[in-house]
């Protein structure tokens, strides 16, 4: 496939997978299993024109030539990104966690575990 620059690739928003960019590389594999012999060039022509990652297009052109030689997309076609929107299960930074955090008794004369001498 050839790139004639950035003005030939596809814009961020017209990707087939939400979030490209910020997918973990060790899940693209399976991320890319659902979608079509276009969809896999589409990234991999908008990866070659903006991040050009060597691990990221050895995926995509392995996944691509798999596609060419008869694989089937399998899976979801826009599969879940768990690891970008986060789940309800796993506690959000701005949540408590924890026992609540006592000022040491010594400087807190209201404090009775310790009473002034």
């Amino acid at each position: 496939m050839e790139n004639n620059g950035m003005n030939d690739s596809p814009q961020h928003k017209e990707l087939p997978l939400p979030d490209y960019d910020h997918l973990p590389v060790g899940t693209l594999p399976t991320r890319i299993t659902g979608l079509d012999e276009a969809g896999v060039a589409q990234l991999l022509t908008y990866e070659k024109a903006h991040g050009n990652r060597l691990p990221i297009l050895q995926i995509l052109e392995r996944r691509l030539q798999d596609l060419q030689n008869g694989a089937e997309p399998s899976g979801t076609q826009v599969p879940p990104t768990p690891e970008i929107q986060g789940s309800p299960e796993t506690p959000q930074a701005s949540e408590v966690t924890g026992p609540p955090v006592n000022p040491p008794s010594h400087g807190d004369p209201t404090n009775p575990a310790q009473p002034r001498k």
